[in-house]
């Protein structure tokens, strides 16, 4: 069975922690985990990023600033 490339392994990372990956290709996503110290810390890395973003609570932007950000989208779409 041919093994997964970093690329590949870097694609996956998202699936693998939402758990949406079948079994074979989580066994082969942890396989070149377990010889792949590079992808092994983007992954635990990776963890970590989620975790703090989770951990963060929206905040309302004023009025006022919120219009200037719609309009500046809008502008760049309509250019």
């Amino acid at each position: 069975m041919k093994r997964f490339s970093c690329d590949e392994s870097v694609e996956l990372v998202t699936a693998y922690l939402e758990r949406e990956l079948d079994q074979v290709t989580a066994g082969r996503f942890e396989e070149h985990l377990g010889g792949c110290e590079g992808c092994e810390r983007y992954l635990g890395q990776f963890r970590t990023t989620v975790t703090a973003l989770s951990e963060l609570r929206p905040q309302r932007l004023p009025d006022d600033r919120r219009e200037r950000l719609l309009s500046a989208f809008r502008d760049r779409r309509t250019s």
